[in-house]
C-alpha cells in the first residue's frame, strides 16, 4: 500500500470510490496479496486454488467476470490480461452489502449495479443481450454436477425459462414473433421483488459480503 503518510492518502481515496471502510480495504488488500502470491496484479490463475471455487459449476464465469472491462468500467467489451488492488476494489464494491442509512434511490442503484454485474455474467458476448444460447449454456454448466439431468433436459429448463422471460418482459407475442434475448431493462423486470443480497455471495472473501448468483 506504500509508505505510511502516502498509504493513509490512498486509502481515504479509495473509501471515497468504493464505499469501503479502511479496515475492510485493508483486510481485502491481505486478500490481495494472498490470491496475487504478493504480487501487484492478479491473473486468472491465480484463482485456480480457490477451495470455494473449484467446485461451482460457474466457476469459469465467476473467474471471468472479475476482468470483464464492463465490471472493470474500463469499456463496453473485452477482457482485461490482470487486475490490480484498485481493480480487485471495483469488483468488490459490487458485492458490498447494502448500507442501512441508504435512501430508497440509493437502495436501488446499488441494486441495480449488482444486477448488471450479474447481467454482464450472462451476457458473454457483450452485445447487450442474454441470447437463448448464452442462457442454455449457464444452465447446463449449472446442472453440470446432477447426472441425473442430461444436456437435452437441461436446455428444455433453459427454453422453458426463456419462454417465461418473454412473457414477463414483452407480454402476450405473435406466433412469427422472435424474442431475441433478455436485454438488460428486461433483466432488471425480471428480478423485480427478488432479493439479491440473498441470491448472491462470495465465501472466499473471508468478510462480510454479499455475492455470486448461481
Amino acid at each position: 500500500m506504500g509508505a505510511t503518510h502516502s498509504a493513509s492518502e490512498e486509502v481515504r481515496e479509495l473509501e471515497g470510490k468504493t464505499g469501503f471502510s479502511s479496515d475492510q480495504i485493508e483486510q481485502l488488500h491481505r486478500r490481495f496479496k494472498h490470491l496475487s502470491g504478493d504480487q501487484p496484479t492478479i491473473r486468472k490463475e491465480n484463482f485456480n486454488n480457490i477451495p470455494d471455487l473449484e467446485l461451482n459449476p460457474i466457476r469459469s464465469k465467476i473467474v471471468r467476470a472479475f476482468f470483464d472491462n464492463r465490471n472493470l468500467r474500463k469499456g463496453p467489451s473485452g477482457l482485461a490480461d490482470e487486475i490490480n488492488f484498485e481493480d480487485f476494489l471495483t469488483i468488490m464494491s459490487y458485492f458490498r452489502p447494502i448500507d442501512t442509512t441508504m435512501d430508497e434511490e440509493q437502495v436501488q442503484l446499488c441494486r441495480k449495479e449488482k444486477l448488471r454485474f450479474l447481467f454482464h455474467m450472462y451476457d458473454s458476448d457483450s452485445d447487450g443481450r442474454i441470447t437463448l444460447e448464452e442462457y442454455r449454456n449457464v444452465v447446463e454448466e449449472l446442472l453440470s454436477g446432477n447426472p441425473h439431468i442430461e444436456k437435452e433436459s437441461a436446455r428444455s429448463i433453459a427454453d422453458g425459462a426463456m419462454m417465461e422471460a418473454a412473457s414477463v418482459c414483452v407480454g402476450r407475442m405473435e406466433p412469427d414473433q422472435v424474442y431475441e434475448g433478455i436485454t438488460f431493462d428486461d433483466f432488471l423486470k425480471i428480478w423485480q421483488g427478488i432479493d439479491i443480497e440473498t441470491k448472491m455471495h462470495v465465501r472466499f472473501l473471508n468478510m462480510e459480503t454479499i455475492a455470486l448468483c448461481h
